[in-house]
């Protein structure tokens, strides 16, 4: 009968170390992809809610002092809204580095009461962490969360907009007049007639952190725009 040898403890001991090797490198593997792609999935949402918002913001903006029919007393006050009566600022009511409210007459009625002919948009900070872009439509139109969230609302926030927390501080708006020369906020709103172009940006990190740096991912967004229909209402 023929010797037969079985496992020797070192063997086996040497199998179970070479096992636990492959699968802590699995493990690693696996994990890292994971985290990848959720470094990846967040981003996205990143990228496609300040897209998407940039689009609109500059969608609306364009259309600053619409008047087809050329209607006088179209404009409302932009300290009361209820009020009609031309001013020296036409379609353009507002506008500072964090905030800017535009009128335009689109359903070409010759006034600007309709809900979506008065857009207010505005950036938010505060003391509790909000870091949002806020907007408002019509007359008396409150404040929603635009891009962004309210941090006591509750709901997931994406993203939260830091134009404030960058060196230098990135402004939301600036404004330029037909020659290419930035209007400063100090000369405004007297120059709001004068503005040709307007060029938004919003710089935006994730709300939660990359699992993969430690770090939110951050992301900045900018687009130019003319509103034509400014210069025409002149």
């Amino acid at each position: 009968m023929k010797n037969q040898k079985g496992v020797t403890l070192i063997e086996l001991m040497v199998a179970m170390g070479v096992t636990a090797l492959l699968l802590t490198a699995v493990y690693m593997a696996v994990n890292s992809t994971q985290r990848h792609s959720t470094g990846i999935e967040r981003k996205i949402v990143a990228q496609q809610d300040a897209k998407a918002a940039l689009d609109l913001m500059a969608l609306e903006i364009s259309m600053a002092s619409y008047n087809p029919s050329f209607a006088s007393g179209v404009w409302r006050s932009p300290d009361d809204c209820n009020t009609a009566g031309e001013n020296d600022y036409r379609g353009i009511q507002e506008a500072t580095e964090n905030s800017l409210t535009v009128e335009m007459d689109i359903d070409e009625d010759g006034d600007t009461t309709g809900t979506s002919e008065k857009i207010r948009y505005n950036y938010i900070t505060t003391a509790g962490g909000d870091r949002y872009i806020a907007r408002a439509v019509g007359c008396g139109g409150g404040f929603m969360p635009f891009l962004g969230d309210r941090v006591a609302d509750g709901r997931p926030l994406n993203v939260r907009v830091i134009n404030n927390e960058c060196n230098p501080v990135v402004p939301v708006f600036r404004y330029f007049d037909g020659s290419g020369t930035e209007i400063g906020t100090a000369n405004l709103p007297d120059r709001i007639p004068d503005i040709r172009r307007i060029v938004i940006t919003l710089a935006v990190e994730t709300e939660h952190i990359d699992p993969n740096t430690g770090q939110r991912k951050r992301l900045i967004y900018s687009t130019s725009v003319i509103p034509r229909n400014h210069v025409i209402s002149q």
